[in-house]
Protein backbone atom coordinates (compact mmCIF):
# COMPACT_ATOMS: atom_id res chain seq x y z
CA UNK A 1 0.00 0.00 0.00
CA UNK A 2 1.14 3.53 -0.74
CA UNK A 3 2.50 5.71 2.01
CA UNK A 4 -0.53 7.76 3.02
CA UNK A 5 -0.10 11.48 3.50
CA UNK A 6 -2.34 14.34 4.51
CA UNK A 7 -3.76 17.16 2.42
CA UNK A 8 -2.00 19.37 4.98
CA UNK A 9 -3.21 22.77 6.15
CA UNK A 10 -6.77 23.55 5.07
CA UNK A 11 -8.98 26.61 5.30
CA UNK A 12 -12.75 26.75 5.65
CA UNK A 13 -14.79 28.95 3.34
CA UNK A 14 -18.32 30.31 3.56
CA UNK A 15 -20.89 31.39 1.00
CA UNK A 16 -24.18 33.21 1.58
CA UNK A 17 -27.25 32.42 -0.51
CA UNK A 18 -29.90 35.10 -0.84
CA UNK A 19 -32.37 33.10 -2.92
CA UNK A 20 -35.17 31.97 -0.56
CA UNK A 21 -35.08 28.31 0.38
CA UNK A 22 -38.47 26.59 0.55
CA UNK A 23 -38.16 23.68 2.97
CA UNK A 24 -40.10 20.42 2.97
CA UNK A 25 -41.85 21.56 6.15
CA UNK A 26 -43.32 24.56 4.35
CA UNK A 27 -41.03 26.99 6.15
CA UNK A 28 -38.95 29.44 4.13
CA UNK A 29 -35.46 30.75 4.85
CA UNK A 30 -34.92 34.06 3.09
CA UNK A 31 -31.16 33.60 3.19
CA UNK A 32 -28.60 31.25 4.69
CA UNK A 33 -24.89 30.50 4.58
CA UNK A 34 -22.95 27.27 4.16
CA UNK A 35 -19.44 26.60 5.41
CA UNK A 36 -17.35 24.25 3.32
CA UNK A 37 -13.82 23.03 2.55
CA UNK A 38 -12.23 21.81 -0.66
CA UNK A 39 -9.23 19.56 -1.31
CA UNK A 40 -7.39 18.98 -4.57
CA UNK A 41 -7.90 20.87 -7.81
CA UNK A 42 -10.92 21.09 -10.09
CA UNK A 43 -9.83 19.97 -13.55
CA UNK A 44 -10.38 21.97 -16.73
CA UNK A 45 -13.56 20.12 -17.67
CA UNK A 46 -14.84 20.24 -14.07
CA UNK A 47 -15.52 16.52 -14.24
CA UNK A 48 -13.53 15.34 -11.20
CA UNK A 49 -15.62 16.69 -8.31
CA UNK A 50 -16.63 14.56 -5.33
CA UNK A 51 -19.06 15.81 -2.69
CA UNK A 52 -18.77 14.08 0.68
CA UNK A 53 -21.80 14.33 2.97
CA UNK A 54 -21.38 14.13 6.72
CA UNK A 55 -23.21 12.05 9.29
CA UNK A 56 -25.07 13.23 12.39
CA UNK A 57 -22.20 14.79 14.32
CA UNK A 58 -19.92 15.50 11.37
CA UNK A 59 -19.18 18.71 9.53
CA UNK A 60 -17.30 20.20 6.57
CA UNK A 61 -13.84 19.41 7.98
CA UNK A 62 -13.19 16.09 6.25
CA UNK A 63 -9.43 16.03 5.80
CA UNK A 64 -6.26 17.85 6.74
CA UNK A 65 -5.77 20.15 9.70
CA UNK A 66 -5.87 23.82 10.58
CA UNK A 67 -2.77 25.99 10.84
CA UNK A 68 -3.59 26.94 14.43
CA UNK A 69 -4.49 23.40 15.51
CA UNK A 70 -2.57 20.57 13.88
CA UNK A 71 -4.33 18.05 16.11
CA UNK A 72 -7.73 18.86 14.63
CA UNK A 73 -7.72 16.29 11.83
CA UNK A 74 -10.68 16.00 9.51
CA UNK A 75 -13.16 13.30 10.49
CA UNK A 76 -12.39 11.22 7.37
CA UNK A 77 -8.70 12.06 7.06
CA UNK A 78 -7.87 8.36 6.68
CA UNK A 79 -10.07 8.23 3.56
CA UNK A 80 -9.33 11.52 1.76
CA UNK A 81 -5.93 12.80 0.67
CA UNK A 82 -3.04 12.21 -1.74
CA UNK A 83 -2.55 8.48 -2.15
CA UNK A 84 -5.63 7.65 -0.08
CA UNK A 85 -8.77 5.89 -1.37
CA UNK A 86 -10.26 9.26 -2.35
CA UNK A 87 -7.10 10.58 -3.96
CA UNK A 88 -6.92 14.37 -4.01
CA UNK A 89 -4.25 14.21 -6.71
CA UNK A 90 -7.03 13.05 -9.06
CA UNK A 91 -10.22 14.42 -7.53
CA UNK A 92 -11.54 17.75 -6.31
CA UNK A 93 -13.25 16.98 -3.01
CA UNK A 94 -15.88 19.17 -1.34
CA UNK A 95 -17.11 18.89 2.24
CA UNK A 96 -19.99 21.00 3.56
CA UNK A 97 -21.49 21.65 6.97
CA UNK A 98 -25.20 21.03 6.48
CA UNK A 99 -27.88 23.64 7.01
CA UNK A 100 -28.91 23.54 10.67
CA UNK A 101 -25.38 22.65 11.69
CA UNK A 102 -23.24 24.25 14.37
CA UNK A 103 -19.90 24.56 12.60
CA UNK A 104 -20.38 27.70 10.56
CA UNK A 105 -23.43 27.05 8.41
CA UNK A 106 -26.71 28.75 9.32
CA UNK A 107 -28.36 26.91 12.18
CA UNK A 108 -30.25 27.39 15.45
CA UNK A 109 -27.34 29.22 17.11
CA UNK A 110 -27.05 31.68 14.19
CA UNK A 111 -28.47 35.17 14.34
CA UNK A 112 -31.88 35.52 12.74
CA UNK A 113 -31.65 38.71 10.62
CA UNK A 114 -35.32 39.41 11.26
CA UNK A 115 -34.95 39.53 15.05
CA UNK A 116 -31.26 40.18 15.71
CA UNK A 117 -31.29 37.21 18.10
CA UNK A 118 -30.37 33.55 17.78
CA UNK A 119 -32.90 31.46 15.86
CA UNK A 120 -33.10 29.00 18.73
CA UNK A 121 -36.41 27.13 18.78
CA UNK A 122 -37.64 29.07 15.75
CA UNK A 123 -35.15 27.43 13.41
CA UNK A 124 -37.17 25.09 11.16
CA UNK A 125 -36.84 21.34 10.99
CA UNK A 126 -34.90 20.36 7.88
CA UNK A 127 -34.81 17.11 5.92
CA UNK A 128 -32.33 15.19 3.81
CA UNK A 129 -34.14 16.55 0.74
CA UNK A 130 -33.56 20.09 2.02
CA UNK A 131 -29.86 19.42 2.51
CA UNK A 132 -29.49 18.10 -1.02
CA UNK A 133 -31.20 21.22 -2.36
CA UNK A 134 -28.70 23.43 -0.53
CA UNK A 135 -25.80 21.25 -1.62
CA UNK A 136 -26.70 21.56 -5.29
CA UNK A 137 -26.74 25.33 -4.86
CA UNK A 138 -23.22 25.11 -3.44
CA UNK A 139 -22.11 22.99 -6.37
CA UNK A 140 -23.62 25.57 -8.72
CA UNK A 141 -21.68 28.27 -6.88
CA UNK A 142 -18.47 26.31 -7.50
CA UNK A 143 -19.28 26.13 -11.22
CA UNK A 144 -19.75 22.36 -11.25
CA UNK A 145 -22.49 20.99 -13.50
CA UNK A 146 -22.15 17.30 -12.66
CA UNK A 147 -20.51 15.47 -9.77
CA UNK A 148 -18.31 12.50 -10.47
CA UNK A 149 -19.24 11.06 -7.06
CA UNK A 150 -21.57 11.74 -4.17
CA UNK A 151 -20.42 9.87 -1.08
CA UNK A 152 -21.25 9.45 2.59
CA UNK A 153 -21.61 7.10 5.52
CA UNK A 154 -24.66 6.69 7.78
CA UNK A 155 -26.76 9.88 7.48
CA UNK A 156 -24.25 10.95 4.82
CA UNK A 157 -25.12 7.79 2.88
CA UNK A 158 -28.78 8.78 2.97
CA UNK A 159 -27.83 12.08 1.35
CA UNK A 160 -25.84 10.18 -1.28
CA UNK A 161 -29.01 8.23 -2.05
CA UNK A 162 -31.21 11.33 -2.15
CA UNK A 163 -28.88 13.07 -4.61
CA UNK A 164 -29.53 10.33 -7.15
CA UNK A 165 -33.29 10.79 -6.65
CA UNK A 166 -33.47 14.58 -6.61
CA UNK A 167 -30.86 15.33 -9.29
CA UNK A 168 -30.39 12.17 -11.39
CA UNK A 169 -28.66 14.03 -14.23
CA UNK A 170 -26.11 15.72 -11.99
CA UNK A 171 -24.45 12.70 -10.45
CA UNK A 172 -22.52 9.83 -12.09
CA UNK A 173 -21.62 7.66 -9.09
CA UNK A 174 -23.06 7.27 -5.60
CA UNK A 175 -21.10 5.63 -2.78
CA UNK A 176 -23.44 4.66 0.04
CA UNK A 177 -21.77 3.32 3.19
CA UNK A 178 -23.35 1.91 6.37
CA UNK A 179 -26.70 3.50 5.53
CA UNK A 180 -30.38 2.65 5.18
CA UNK A 181 -33.32 3.71 3.03
CA UNK A 182 -35.31 4.33 6.22
CA UNK A 183 -34.96 3.91 9.96
CA UNK A 184 -36.47 1.03 11.86
CA UNK A 185 -38.83 1.66 14.76
CA UNK A 186 -35.95 0.78 17.09
CA UNK A 187 -33.70 3.42 15.55
CA UNK A 188 -36.44 6.04 15.79
CA UNK A 189 -36.86 5.06 19.43
CA UNK A 190 -33.16 5.58 20.15
CA UNK A 191 -33.33 9.01 18.55
CA UNK A 192 -36.39 10.00 20.54
CA UNK A 193 -34.83 8.99 23.86
CA UNK A 194 -31.77 11.07 22.95
CA UNK A 195 -33.97 14.05 22.10
CA UNK A 196 -35.94 13.68 25.30
CA UNK A 197 -32.71 13.76 27.30
CA UNK A 198 -32.01 17.17 25.74
CA UNK A 199 -35.53 18.59 25.79
CA UNK A 200 -36.08 17.73 29.47
CA UNK A 201 -32.79 19.29 30.58
CA UNK A 202 -33.64 22.19 32.89
CA UNK A 203 -31.25 24.40 30.91
CA UNK A 204 -32.93 23.74 27.56
CA UNK A 205 -35.51 26.52 27.91
CA UNK A 206 -37.60 25.22 25.02
CA UNK A 207 -34.64 25.53 22.67
CA UNK A 208 -33.92 29.18 23.52
CA UNK A 209 -31.11 28.54 26.00
CA UNK A 210 -28.86 30.99 24.11
CA UNK A 211 -30.91 33.86 25.54
CA UNK A 212 -30.26 32.58 29.06
CA UNK A 213 -26.51 32.18 28.56
CA UNK A 214 -26.61 28.50 29.47
CA UNK A 215 -26.25 25.20 27.63
CA UNK A 216 -28.22 21.96 28.18
CA UNK A 217 -24.97 20.07 28.73
CA UNK A 218 -26.47 17.29 30.83
CA UNK A 219 -29.07 16.40 28.22
CA UNK A 220 -26.65 16.55 25.32
CA UNK A 221 -24.14 14.51 27.29
CA UNK A 222 -26.71 11.76 27.91
CA UNK A 223 -27.85 11.85 24.28
CA UNK A 224 -24.28 11.35 23.10
CA UNK A 225 -23.62 8.55 25.56
CA UNK A 226 -26.71 6.71 24.34
CA UNK A 227 -25.84 7.28 20.71
CA UNK A 228 -22.25 6.21 21.20
CA UNK A 229 -23.36 2.86 22.61
CA UNK A 230 -25.33 2.19 19.43
CA UNK A 231 -22.37 3.09 17.20
CA UNK A 232 -20.15 0.43 18.79
CA UNK A 233 -20.48 -3.33 18.69
CA UNK A 234 -20.65 -5.63 21.68
CA UNK A 235 -17.42 -7.28 20.56
CA UNK A 236 -15.54 -4.00 20.26
CA UNK A 237 -16.67 -2.86 23.70
CA UNK A 238 -15.75 -6.22 25.21
CA UNK A 239 -12.33 -6.17 23.59
CA UNK A 240 -11.53 -2.57 24.50
CA UNK A 241 -13.07 -2.35 27.97
CA UNK A 242 -14.41 -5.71 29.11
CA UNK A 243 -15.51 -5.50 32.73
CA UNK A 244 -12.35 -3.74 33.83
CA UNK A 245 -12.63 -1.70 37.00
CA UNK A 246 -10.78 1.59 37.29
CA UNK A 247 -9.70 0.91 40.87
CA UNK A 248 -9.63 -2.90 40.57
CA UNK A 249 -12.39 -3.27 43.20
CA UNK A 250 -16.06 -2.46 43.78
CA UNK A 251 -16.80 0.85 45.46
CA UNK A 252 -20.40 0.00 46.31
CA UNK A 253 -21.66 3.41 45.15
CA UNK A 254 -22.96 5.00 41.93
CA UNK A 255 -19.85 6.81 40.78
CA UNK A 256 -17.68 5.71 37.86
CA UNK A 257 -16.29 2.22 38.47
CA UNK A 258 -16.06 0.41 35.14
CA UNK A 259 -13.75 1.56 32.34
CA UNK A 260 -16.66 1.62 29.88
CA UNK A 261 -18.48 4.08 32.17
CA UNK A 262 -15.45 6.33 32.25
CA UNK A 263 -15.14 6.21 28.46
CA UNK A 264 -18.80 7.04 27.81
CA UNK A 265 -18.80 9.93 30.27
CA UNK A 266 -15.65 11.32 28.71
CA UNK A 267 -17.19 11.12 25.24
CA UNK A 268 -20.40 12.71 26.49
CA UNK A 269 -18.62 15.58 28.22
CA UNK A 270 -16.40 16.24 25.21
CA UNK A 271 -19.33 16.25 22.81
CA UNK A 272 -21.42 18.54 25.00
CA UNK A 273 -18.71 21.20 24.79
CA UNK A 274 -18.39 21.01 21.00
CA UNK A 275 -21.88 20.46 19.62
CA UNK A 276 -25.14 22.37 19.72
CA UNK A 277 -28.15 20.69 21.31
CA UNK A 278 -30.67 22.13 18.85
CA UNK A 279 -28.53 20.90 15.97
CA UNK A 280 -28.59 17.42 17.50
CA UNK A 281 -32.39 17.54 17.55
CA UNK A 282 -32.51 18.65 13.91
CA UNK A 283 -30.06 16.02 12.69
CA UNK A 284 -31.85 13.13 14.41
CA UNK A 285 -35.22 14.29 13.09
CA UNK A 286 -33.83 14.34 9.54
CA UNK A 287 -32.77 10.73 10.11
CA UNK A 288 -36.27 9.80 11.28
CA UNK A 289 -38.00 11.43 8.32
CA UNK A 290 -35.85 9.97 5.55
CA UNK A 291 -37.93 7.45 3.61
CA UNK A 292 -37.89 7.87 -0.19
CA UNK A 293 -40.30 4.95 -0.65
CA UNK A 294 -43.02 6.72 1.32
CA UNK A 295 -44.19 8.70 -1.72
CA UNK A 296 -44.32 5.52 -3.79
CA UNK A 297 -46.68 3.44 -1.66
CA UNK A 298 -43.67 2.18 0.33
CA UNK A 299 -42.12 0.64 -2.79
CA UNK A 300 -38.43 1.55 -2.87
CA UNK A 301 -37.96 0.06 -6.33
CA UNK A 302 -40.51 2.49 -7.71
CA UNK A 303 -38.77 5.37 -5.95
CA UNK A 304 -35.59 4.66 -7.93
CA UNK A 305 -37.25 4.48 -11.35
CA UNK A 306 -35.60 7.69 -12.64
CA UNK A 307 -32.15 7.13 -11.11
CA UNK A 308 -29.20 7.00 -13.52
CA UNK A 309 -26.11 6.82 -11.29
CA UNK A 310 -23.85 3.85 -10.76
CA UNK A 311 -23.54 2.67 -7.15
CA UNK A 312 -21.09 1.28 -4.65
CA UNK A 313 -22.91 0.13 -1.52
CA UNK A 314 -20.97 -1.07 1.54
CA UNK A 315 -22.13 -2.53 4.85
CA UNK A 316 -20.40 -3.95 7.93
CA UNK A 317 -21.10 -7.24 9.65
CA UNK A 318 -21.30 -5.90 13.23
CA UNK A 319 -23.27 -2.73 12.42
CA UNK A 320 -26.48 -3.34 14.33
CA UNK A 321 -27.69 0.26 13.91
CA UNK A 322 -27.77 -0.10 10.09
CA UNK A 323 -27.16 -3.82 9.57
CA UNK A 324 -26.28 -5.38 6.19
CA UNK A 325 -29.89 -6.32 5.44
CA UNK A 326 -30.65 -2.59 5.17
CA UNK A 327 -28.07 -2.29 2.43
CA UNK A 328 -29.40 -5.39 0.69
CA UNK A 329 -32.85 -3.77 0.67
CA UNK A 330 -31.31 -0.83 -1.20
CA UNK A 331 -29.47 -3.20 -3.56
CA UNK A 332 -32.70 -4.97 -4.51
CA UNK A 333 -34.37 -1.67 -5.40
CA UNK A 334 -31.41 -0.65 -7.55
CA UNK A 335 -31.17 -4.03 -9.29
CA UNK A 336 -34.94 -3.98 -9.92
CA UNK A 337 -34.25 -0.85 -11.97
CA UNK A 338 -31.36 -2.53 -13.81
CA UNK A 339 -28.83 -0.07 -12.37
CA UNK A 340 -25.09 -0.72 -12.21
CA UNK A 341 -24.39 -1.75 -8.60
CA UNK A 342 -21.35 -3.03 -6.71
CA UNK A 343 -21.87 -4.33 -3.17
CA UNK A 344 -19.67 -5.64 -0.39
CA UNK A 345 -20.41 -6.73 3.15
CA UNK A 346 -17.24 -6.10 5.12
CA UNK A 347 -16.19 -8.10 8.16
CA UNK A 348 -15.46 -5.65 10.97
CA UNK A 349 -15.62 -5.62 14.75
CA UNK A 350 -16.26 -1.88 15.10
CA UNK A 351 -20.05 -1.75 14.68
CA UNK A 352 -21.63 1.26 12.97
CA UNK A 353 -18.44 3.27 13.48
CA UNK A 354 -16.67 0.91 11.05
CA UNK A 355 -17.17 3.38 8.20
CA UNK A 356 -14.88 5.85 10.01
CA UNK A 357 -12.12 3.36 10.76
CA UNK A 358 -8.94 2.72 8.82
CA UNK A 359 -9.46 -0.81 7.56
CA UNK A 360 -7.29 -2.04 4.70
CA UNK A 361 -9.95 -4.26 3.07
CA UNK A 362 -12.61 -1.55 3.30
CA UNK A 363 -10.32 1.15 1.99
CA UNK A 364 -9.06 -0.98 -0.88
CA UNK A 365 -12.65 -1.63 -1.98
CA UNK A 366 -13.31 2.10 -2.10
CA UNK A 367 -9.98 2.73 -3.85
CA UNK A 368 -10.64 0.07 -6.49
CA UNK A 369 -14.09 1.45 -7.28
CA UNK A 370 -13.01 5.08 -7.42
CA UNK A 371 -9.91 4.30 -9.51
CA UNK A 372 -12.18 2.95 -12.25
CA UNK A 373 -14.15 6.19 -12.51
CA UNK A 374 -13.34 7.95 -15.76
CA UNK A 375 -13.03 11.71 -15.42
Amino acid sequence: MQNLTSVGIVTSQAVCFDTPLHLQSGAVLDSYSLTYETYGELNATKSNAILICHALSGNHHIAGYYADNTQNLGWWDNMVGPGKPIDTRKFFVVGVNNLGGCHGSTGPSSINPRTGKSYGASFPVVTVEDWVETQVRLINHLGINQLAVIMGGSLGGMQALQWTLSFPNRIRHSIVIAAAAKLTAQNIAFNDVARQAIITDQDFYGGDYYLHDVLPRRGLRLARMLGHITYLSGDSMAKKFGRELRNKKFNFDFNVEFEIESYLRYQGDKFAEQFDANTYLIMTKALDYFDPARRYNNNLSNAFHSVKAKFLVLSFTTDWRFPPEHSRYIIKALVDNKLDVSYAEITSSHGHDSFLMEDSHYHELVRAYVNNIII
